[in-house]
């Protein structure tokens, strides 16, 4: 009984403070319950301001949407990759036909032209032509054609020296990447540069299409330099490293030499049982008897 009478027994001092809490507390109700507190403002959401504040929004988005949207520039549509065509809408048909059109070394000249060999339809040449861009002396020709009633004739394309390319150089051919350009790279080094255009045909990993497409920009101009070793004073490690003769051919050679004592001709070299006599002109490339 005493532990509940400490609880519930105050002194003037605390129930004077304990009457005004509650009537504080009883007026802060009645404020609330006969006081209004909502806005009386209303928004006016068809103002002026509001009006030009979304048409301001509307036009953001638009800029926005035409961004995003890729951008055409002019192009020349003879070298229009596999890629290129397929975001312009080309099926692989009509991408293929430019491609073995332009394997043959000629040019479109026209956007008429460049219907006639990929036989796209006219509305999609309509939606692309705008981007064509020929080369001066095209244009020219073709106005002069269109006065003179004369012929179009393709000119034809200007071949670089494929010993003398860089590795950018060669990645303007559709199907040359990074890779595959180092990889011409080293095989030129390897035969201390290309002897003729048919080497190409040998690099690794290397597609004749892919080849076929080079040699329409490149061919062997300069012939190279080749270090050759005389073959009845080189090592074993050093006929090894030609390209064109492997571990059996090199013992075979090794043989035949121990054999004669010395070879007079390479021409000798064929007597060889099993000598590639295909890859004969190769080999000696890299070899002569002395």
């Amino acid at each position: 009984m005493k532990f509940f009478k400490s609880h519930f027994s105050y002194n003037k001092r605390q129930r004077n403070g304990i009457f005004f809490l509650l009537i504080i507390i009883v007026s802060l109700q009645v404020v609330f319950f006969f006081v209004d507190f909502s806005s009386e403002e209303i928004i006016n959401f068809s103002s002026k301001e509001i009006a030009l504040f979304q048409k301001e929004i509307d036009s953001l988005k638009t800029v926005e949407i035409e961004n995003r949207k890729p951008k055409r520039y002019p192009f020349n549509p003879n070298y229009i990759t596999d890629y290129k065509g397929y975001q312009l809408g080309m099926n692989t048909d009509e991408i293929d036909r430019l491609l073995v059109f332009r394997l043959k070394g000629t040019f479109v000249n026209s956007a008429k032209d460049f219907q006639k060999i990929t036989k796209i339809s006219d509305s999609l040449l309509q939606v692309i032509s705008p981007y064509f861009k020929f080369p001066d002396w095209v244009t020219s020709k073709v106005k002069s054609s269109i006065k003179n009633s004369k012929k179009i004739i393709h000119k034809p394309l200007i071949k670089r020296d494929i010993n003398q390319a860089s590795a950018s150089d060669l990645r303007i051919v559709n199907g040359i990447g990074e890779k595959l350009s180092e990889r011409i790279l080293k095989y030129r080094d390897k035969l201390q540069g290309f002897s003729n255009n048919n080497q190409l045909y040998e690099v690794w990993n290397l597609e004749k299409e892919v080849v076929d497409k080079v040699l329409l920009h490149f061919k062997v101009i300069e012939l190279p330099i080749i270090s050759k070793i005389n073959v009845n004073e080189a090592t074993f490690k050093q006929v090894l490293a030609i390209v064109y003769i492997d571990y059996e051919l090199t013992k075979k050679i090794f043989n035949y030499r121990d054999e004669v004592a010395e070879i007079q001709s390479l021409e000798e070299l064929k007597k060889i049982d099993g000598f590639p006599i295909e890859k004969f002109d190769r080999i000696a490339l890299y070899l002569v008897a002395e």
